[in-house]
């Protein structure tokens, strides 16, 4: 079934796979180099040919060193088996909660004359790999898995011919889906991306490729294992060596191991090319519209919502809530008549048997990965439904960062003149106005020197003691300078994710989790950004509690602010204007449209 193209990928995997295999061959024979030596000079010795004083020191010092190495060697030798290879964190999907699935993914393997993958696991993201879990320290080495299916029992299955045991086969990988492409795709869209994936189980059952792959990973696991903190002193400085030898071995053999993971590559892509190959082109742009979705749903959605101890339990239906949001927004996609037609297909989530359950683990992983939440749902770690996101993350969201603002101000020193009464001390958007309002001016030093308060710490590079100090934005910078340092106290209050239990070794753990989070979804913003974000939603508060707005979702941007049911998209330009400028005008005369009262106090948390 494989053309030219495919058995030339599949020879150069292989021939790099032997260069690989050679680096450790070379690794031995320099380790039992001493030894050879040393037996050399003891038979000499017993024959009676090798004789004097002179032999019997050499044999000592020769037959020392060679023990000193073997011990050395014997002892990397251990730390590369027993290391635990780093292994992808996912949701296991077992074959009896999706067996449409797992039929799928077989009649595609038998489609293209490869094993089958060995079983199916899905991760927070968009991409699809496969991954071999068949390292000595998952699991006895020679472990087999019988994998059968309408095709019967393949080489993955750890027969052969005869129907005896084939020790020398190795186990097929895992195939790892991405989430959101079981929910934004149809079934055959996801058949042809998955097709040049599973195409690549054939190369990964020659015996060299896996053997070449193993060694690799088990010196890579061995350099993690020697540079893991925590040791003590005679442990790190033996581990020390051991990682020495490992990234030595690894920079060897770094370029064949490339060379033959692209020769891999290219046979299974060239497999596949027989395969639905029209549906790909279409398929592989539903991956793109796939993966803009997922990371605007992460970085907009999400975020916010994993920040106050919520965590969306359904992320991946959101990815079609949001990408079926674009199109109806998208004039282009919305008179594509096929784009309207495909969401009429079976969507590939209708393989899994409860699709709502996997959702839910899935997204409480995401989580984990992209923000380094608990790994169990909790009182400060609960999920969240998307028809209650707008009252228990946006809503609440709004009034924390209105008290966090107002708690600022309080610090500064700032008040607002008004009328007598509960009202006059209560936190409302005039003060915010009256405040960021006023214009830049020349700040005299004081006749004497105020006390130390919070004030002192939330403003940094603000300093009163200086005879004048000429700012373009005084009071925007005070007041940004101090949302920071509060954010950033919060922050390093916030209790940190769980790492490994006591006892347990990086070799022994699946992934570190005290690196989370691995994928950080936003670059550090600055103050005025995080003052504009809190001025946003003093506004929203007000908006709700004086001319009866609500807050929403937007599946593309996140929180968002309802008047009469349609969404205010023209708020944010308008604090721009007020933060960066201090002009108030634009957005007075908006709040004045809206009729939304900002002497008003408003509720906050």
């Amino acid at each position: 079934m494989s053309g030219t193209g495919a058995e030339a990928g599949a020879r150069s995997a292989r021939a790099r796979a032997l260069a690989v295999l050679r680096v450790r061959s070379r690794a031995t024979a320099l380790a039992l180099l001493p030894a050879a030596a040393a037996v050399i000079l003891l038979a000499g010795g017993t024959t009676g040919r090798l004789t004097g004083a002179g032999w019997d020191v050499a044999r000592g010092i020769v037959t020392a060193c060679a023990v000193v190495v073997l011990l050395a060697a014997a002892g990397i030798a251990l730390v590369v088996a027993r290391a635990r290879p780093a292994v992808s964190p996912t949701v296991p999907v077992a074959e009896e909660t999706a067996p449409d699935l797992y039929r799928l993914v077989r009649d595609l393997a038998d489609r293209l004359d490869v094993p089958a993958p060995s079983a199916i696991a899905l991760t927070p993201d968009c991409d699809s790999w496969l991954e071999d879990r068949t390292h000595p320290a998952h699991g006895p080495p020679g472990a087999r898995r019988r994998i059968s299916g309408p095709g019967g029992s393949r080489a993955a299955d750890g027969l052969d011919a005869s129907g005896g045991k084939s020790p020398d086969t190795p186990v097929a990988p895992v195939l790892v889906i991405g989430s959101p492409f079981l929910w934004w795709m149809r079934v055959g869209e996801l058949r042809a991306v998955l097709a040049p994936v599973v195409a690549g189980t054939g190369p990964s059952a020659h015996p060299d490729i896996a053997a070449a792959r193993r060694f690799v990973r088990g010196l890579d696991a061995a350099v993690a294992v020697a540079a893991a903190p925590g040791r003590g002193p005679l442990t790190r400085t033996v581990l020390a060596g051991v990682g020495r030898v490992a990234r030595l071995m690894l920079s060897s053999c770094r370029v064949h191991a490339g060379e033959m993971e692209r020769g891999v590559a290219a046979a299974a892509a060239e497999r596949a090319q027989t395969v639905d190959y029209g549906l790909r082109i279409v398929a592989q742009e539903q991956v793109g519209l796939a993966y803009a979705g997922w990371d605007r749903l992460l970085t907009r959605v999400a975020l916010p919502a994993w920040r106050m101890g919520r965590w969306p339990s359904r992320l991946d239906a959101g990815v079609v809530a949001a990408l079926t949001e674009l199109s109806r927004r998208d004039r282009l996609a919305a008179q594509n008549g096929a784009f309207a037609s495909r969401l009429g297909e079976r969507p590939a989530c209708d393989l899994l048997e409860e699709p709502g359950v996997v959702d839910e683990a899935a997204s409480l992983l995401a989580a984990r990965l992209f923000h380094g939440g608990p790994a169990e749902p909790g009182p400060d770690w609960a999920p969240v439904d998307w028809q209650e996101y707008p009252d228990e993350v946006v809503d609440r969201k709004w009034r924390a960062d209105a008290a966090r603002l107002h708690r600022v101000l309080d610090a500064l020193g700032v008040h607002r003149p008004g009328p007598s009464g509960p009202a006059a001390h209560g936190p409302t958007l005039a003060r915010v106005l009256d405040h960021l309002a006023a214009a830049p001016e020349t700040i005299p030093a004081p006749d004497a020197a105020p006390a130390p308060g919070p004030a002192d710490e939330l403003a940094p590079g603000f300093d009163l003691e200086d005879d004048e100090t000429t700012l373009p934005r005084p009071e925007a910078d005070a007041l940004a300078a101090g949302i920071s340092a509060e954010l950033a106290r919060e922050e390093q209050a916030r209790p940190a994710p769980p790492g490994p239990t006591a006892g347990q070794g990086p070799d022994e753990a699946l992934w570190d989790e005290g690196a989370l989070p691995l994928f950080p979804l936003q670059p550090p913003r600055t103050g005025r950004d995080l003052l504009a974000d809190h001025v946003v939603a003093m506004v929203c508060c007000a908006a709700v509690d004086t001319a009866g707005a609500a807050p929403g979702l937007d599946w593309l941007d996140g929180p968002s602010l309802l008047v009469d049911g349609e969404r205010a998209a023209d708020l944010a330009p308008r604090v721009l204007s007020l933060v960066e400028d201090g002009d108030p005008a634009p957005l007075r005369a908006w709040l004045t449209t809206l009729g939304i009262r900002p002497e008003k106090p408003v509720r906050l948390v």
